[in-house]
């Protein structure tokens, strides 16, 4: 599994210290690799970690630390044993590195805090250096205290920390930037920050009786003079809602406090304030909040922040530049692509129409002068399904190599739901509401398959069950759904006529209809054709595969 996950990241291509990538553990024998693992385990030593500086967003360079192969794959194993432990602890608003969680849902909560709480005071603390300050001690007894009791596990998660980095050495604080585990221990290190603002609110028992539980809050503002308050996080940058100014400065010195004297990190006064949502807006994850007045209430408000609409418009001006100088199919399907992402994620933005169309008319006269000699300017017309699924096409948009470019002003605001808490990939029913779109026997036929691995290499395993899951479960001549012990896994090009354990090269079929590809006896065919009654479509499919085969075609008549 670890193998799998390493491998689709993009990162795996990307070699440490000792210039390995994934490529060279695809045709390692499996129970082989999994011996060599165990042994290092037994006397772990990690290698140096390469360091990239890669630049960030003001200017400044965010380095980045690579381990090898072999250590990626290690911290991958440990993070899919870890991960189900540090789950059922982690704060429930905490929506950083964390499966089914993603930015949208921290800026939902934002504005449900604004909406209906009516927080609008909002403690913005920015910690200093996160990740290259990081306590080891601290971190190791946060790891001991949240349910990882194996002490074989927490000496070689602390030999991971002190990895050396090429051309440095060995560091006494931090968490590398860019290692497999280093997401998941720094949610392990703010956890305790989450629970304790949590504590001071949220899980406050309140002495007086209460029928619902909403009625508590109600019973401590009546009967106490405790600061209302809650905390949305990603990662290291997070936020605290409350209703008070004067709360909100207390809130911000206790948790500066709380930083120091328990985490052991340093707050950058520079970047940490509070905002009074009402006057001015906060920046949050590429957006920036704000409460606007709406009849007698204040609701909240979302913008693509000023810093975000500046990078997008440069980063379009250079791929308009692009097109002009080569206008190829390539170039343009690139320039959808980045419309489509950045409509993706900023489509939750409330006023998100109003910035891409500010956007869009800043860079129109640049976009017809740079574009008028390799396009046509116009409606579309007969748009590609694709185009249709997004976009009324009502608007006019430049034409390139017989592709229309996406327009980026043609987007509508989408409502961004919050977190359900009952969604969790570790829980009988958190699964079944994450799978309610899938079918349930694919998951459990992945499984079994997973347990069927034979001698094939690392790479044939990987890409069958990838196969598996894109078909959805069928068989891609008969069409049938496999279970585990049907799945066939057919080289299109045999391996005796030089094919490959490619993803490309790979297609699942039942294993009867294997037979089918590869027989070369007349009663052999006849009788599994008997079984299958197979159409002229499903037999010209069938027919294809064995013609790569060298094999002569099957006709109905041999029936």
């Amino acid at each position: 599994m670890a193998y799998r996950t390493i491998k689709s990241n993009t990162g795996s291509h990307t070699a440490g210290v000792d210039n390995q990538t994934i490529a060279d553990f695809k045709f390692k024998d499996k129970d082989q690799f999994i011996q060599e693992i165990r042994e290092d385990l037994k006397r772990f030593s990690p290698q140096p970690v390469r360091r990239v500086e890669i630049p960030k967003a003001n200017g400044k360079m965010r380095p980045l630390g690579i381990p090898t192969m072999r250590d990626r794959l290690i911290q991958q194993m440990f993070l899919q044993i870890l991960n189900p432990i540090c789950e059922a602890k982690f704060y429930n608003h905490s929506y950083g590195f964390r499966e089914n969680r993603s930015t949208h849902h921290a800026i939902a909560r934002s504005m449900y805090l604004i909406n209906w709480s009516k927080c609008h005071y909002v403690v913005d603390v920015d910690i200093q250096g996160f990740f290259d300050n990081v306590n080891h001690a601290k971190l190791l007894h946060q790891l001991y205290s949240i349910g990882i009791k194996d002490r074989r596990v927490l000496a070689i998660i602390g030999k991971m920390l002190k990895a050396p980095v090429a051309q440095v050495g060995v560091l006494d604080k931090g968490v590398p930037q860019g290692a497999v585990l280093s997401p998941l221990l720094a949610n392990v290190v703010l956890n305790d920050l989450d629970h304790w603002i949590e504590s001071q609110w949220e899980k406050f028992p309140s002495r007086y009786p209460y029928k619902y539980s909403g009625d508590r809050f109600s019973a401590l503002r009546e009967k106490s003079n405790l600061k209302e308050m809650y905390i949305v996080r990603y990662a290291d940058d997070f936020k605290i809602f409350t209703k008070d100014h004067k709360q909100a400065w207390k809130i911000y010195h206790a948790v500066k406090g709380y930083l120091k004297n328990q985490l052991k990190l340093d707050v950058s006064p520079e970047k940490s304030k509070v905002t009074n949502l009402r006057r001015r807006k906060s920046e949050f994850l590429g957006f920036e909040i704000q409460a606007i007045p709406k009849k007698k209430k204040f609701v909240a408000n979302t913008h693509v922040s000023k810093k975000k609409q500046k990078i997008i418009r440069e980063q379009l001006l250079q791929q308009l530049k692009k097109l002009q100088k080569s206008p190829s199919v390539k170039n343009v399907l690139h320039y959808n692509a980045y419309i489509l992402g950045i409509q993706q994620y900023f489509g939750i933005a409330t006023s998100v129409n109003i910035d891409f169309s500010k956007i869009a008319y800043s860079l129109l006269q640049t976009s017809f002068n740079r574009l008028k000699k390799v396009s046509r300017y116009e409606v579309p017309h007969s748009p590609p399904p694709i185009y249709k699924k997004f976009y009324k096409g009502h608007s006019r948009t430049f034409k390139i190599n017989g592709i229309y470019l996406y327009p980026l002003a043609d987007i509508q605001w989408r409502i961004a739901y919050c977190f359900s808490q009952n969604l969790c990939n570790f829980t009988k029913e958190g699964r079944a509401l994450r799978h309610q779109k899938l079918k349930g026997s694919i998951s459990a036929e992945i499984q079994k398959l997973l347990s069927r691995s034979g001698d094939a290499s690392l790479e044939y395993l990987d890409n069958r069950i990838s196969r598996y899951s894109m078909q959805n479960g069928k068989c891609l001549v008969s069409g049938l759904f496999l279970e585990a012990g049907e799945v066939h896994c057919h080289h299109i090009l045999p391996r005796s006529m030089g094919g490959t354990d490619d993803f490309n090269n790979l297609t699942v079929v039942h294993h009867s209809i294997h037979i089918l590809i590869h027989a070369k006896e007349t009663q052999t065919i006849k009788n599994y054709l008997r079984q299958f009654q197979l159409t002229k479509g499903q037999l010209k499919k069938l027919n294809q595969y064995r013609e790569k085969c060298n094999l002569p075609e099957i006709y109905l008549t041999e029936e």
